[in-house]
C-alpha cells in the first residue's frame, strides 16, 4: 500500500525515532528474578532531552535487524560488556568479559543494516569498539597492561574524568566546537588497529584513539567515553537528532516522489 501525502507529512512532523541498544541480563524486582532488557536511564534522557523518541532494542534474532532499522531515523550503540575477541581473531585475555554472543550478533546486524540505509549512528564506549570490529579493526583487551594505566576505569561504578584532544577539521570538531574537553570514562579496553573507513577524531595524551568518524558521506560518530553521563553537555546527542531529522526528511521526500 502506498502512503498518502498526508501520511508522509504527518510522519515528517514527529520527533525522530532513535533506536537505543540494551543489555539482556539477569535482574531482580520484587519476587521476580529473570533475564530482562536493561539500560541506564541516562541514555534515554539524553535522547529525549535532545528532541528524539527513544526506542529500546534488546538483543534478539539478528535476522530482525533490517526490519527494525527500517523504522528508525537514528541509532545509538550503547556501552556494556566487552566485544568477543573471537570476532577480530584474537585470543581471549583472562580479564576480558565473558562473551555476550547474543548482543554481539544483534548489534553487528543493526549496525550493518544502518550502514546500508545510511542511517546516522552514535556509538558509545562498547558501541565504538563494536563498530571498529565491524569495520575489520582490532581492540586492546586490557589497557592497564598495554598502556600501564588504570585511569579509564577506576571502578566502584564511578566514572573517571579524562582529558581528550579533538582533531581539527573533523566532523567531531564541528559537532563539539572545541578541541579540548573533559570526558567521563569507564572502560578497560580500547582501539588497537582502526577499522576500514574510520578516521581518528580524538586522542588522549597516551595516544589512545578516543573517537572516530566515518570517512565517507555516512554519518557515524564513535566515542570511547560516555556522553550520556554529562547532562550539561548534550552536543553529541543534539547532533544525532539533527542528523536523524535530516535523514527522515530526505526519506519522506523520496516517498512523496515515489507516490506520485
Amino acid at each position: 500500500m502506498v502512503s498518502s501525502d498526508s501520511e508522509v507529512s504527518n510522519d515528517s512532523d514527529r520527533p525522530p525515532l532513535i533506536g537505543v541498544t540494551t543489555y539482556l541480563e539477569r535482574a531482580q524486582q520484587g519476587v521476580w528474578d529473570v533475564r530482562a532488557a536493561f539500560l541506564p536511564e541516562q541514555y534515554l534522557t539524553a535522547v529525549t532531552g535532545s528532541g528524539g523518541i527513544a526506542l529500546l532494542l534488546p538483543p534478539q534474532d539478528p535476522d530482525a535487524a533490517d526490519a527494525a532499522i527500517a523504522r528508525l531515523d537514528g541509532l545509538v550503540l550503547t556501552g556494556g560488556a566487552d566485544v568477543a575477541p573471537e570476532l577480530y581473531g584474537a585470543e581471549r585475555h583472562p580479564l576480558t568479559d565473558p562473551a555476550r554472543a547474543d548482543r554481539d550478533a544483534w548489534e553487528l546486524a543493526l549496525f550493518r543494516a544502518a550502514e546500508r540505509r545510511r542511517i546516522p549512528v552514535l556509538a558509545i564506549c562498547r558501541g565504538l569498539q563494536l563498530v571498529n570490529v565491524a569495520r575489520g579493526g582490532t581492540l586492546q583487551q586490557h589497557l592497564p597492561e598495554t598502556l600501564g594505566t588504570e585511569k579509564y576505569r577506576i571502578g566502584g561504578g564511578v566514572f573517571a574524568e579524562n582529558r581528550v584532544a579533538v582533531a581539527e577539521d573533523t566532523t567531531l570538531a564541528d559537532i563539539i566546537g572545541d578541541t579540548d574537553m573533559t570526558v567521563h570514562s569507564y572502560h578497560h579496553q580500547g582501539i588497537d588497529r582502526l577499522g576500514e573507513g574510520l578516521v581518528p577524531a580524538a586522542h588522549s595524551d597516551d595516544g589512545l584513539v578516543q573517537a572516530f568518524v566515518d570517512a565517507s558521506d555516512g554519518h557515524v560518530v564513535g566515542v570511547q567515553w560516555h556522553p550520556e553521563e554529562n547532562a550539561e553537555d548534550r552536543r553529541l546527542f543534539a547532533d544525532l537528532i539533527s542528523q536523524a531529522r535530516a535523514f527522515a526528511a530526505h526519506r519522506n521526500t523520496h516517498r512523496k516522489e515515489s507516490a506520485r
